[in-house]
């Protein structure tokens, strides 16, 4: 089982902690799922240090919390069709690859990772909405972490989008 390389926009399957659960003193999180990465840098010894963002089938109480996933989208890395929301109000970080990045359940051979880039819609009879869509969501993703007052990370993230 070989890990993708941590770049924006892969979703892996990891342990999100939410800060709810670490201000409890929580240490690890409860649940595997998905999450988006938002940036990836090289800080130590040649390892890097990746933040995501998780990806939860929990309406926000607050709709400026989350950004709405396209079905398209969804659909086009294998996640199930309920509605799901990326939280843009809180991440984690941690050094690629941790101990909390988790094997996607039946994946075989196991894996690791959702998927990143889709093909323009309509080529080789693929139905996924285009960059285009993917795009609009990271636009929209930078301006919620904008509006929430971390315009360094903004930048950091705004660097590596493709």
């Amino acid at each position: 089982m070989s890990l993708p390389k941590p770049v924006p926009g892969l979703v892996i399957s990891y342990s999100y902690l939410w800060s709810g659960e670490h201000k409890d003193g929580v240490e690890e999180g409860r649940k595997n799922r998905p999450c988006a990465i938002v940036a990836a840098r090289r800080i130590v010894e040649g390892r890097e240090v990746v933040t995501v963002v998780p990806i939860t089938h929990s309406a926000p109480s607050d709709p400026a919390d989350a950004i709405e996933m396209p079905a398209a989208l969804k659909a086009h890395l294998g996640l199930d069709g309920m509605p799901s929301w990326v939280v843009v109000s809180e991440t984690n970080d941690f050094l690629w690859p941790g101990p909390d990045l988790r094997p996607i359940p039946g994946s075989n051979p196991s894996r690791f990772h959702y998927g990143r880039r889709m093909r323009a819609a309509g080529s080789a009879g693929c139905n996924a909405p285009s960059s285009r869509a993917i795009s609009g969501l990271q636009v929209r993703l930078l301006q919620r972490i904008n509006e929430f007052g971390n315009s360094e990370f903004a930048a950091i993230v705004s660097d590596q989008l493709p």
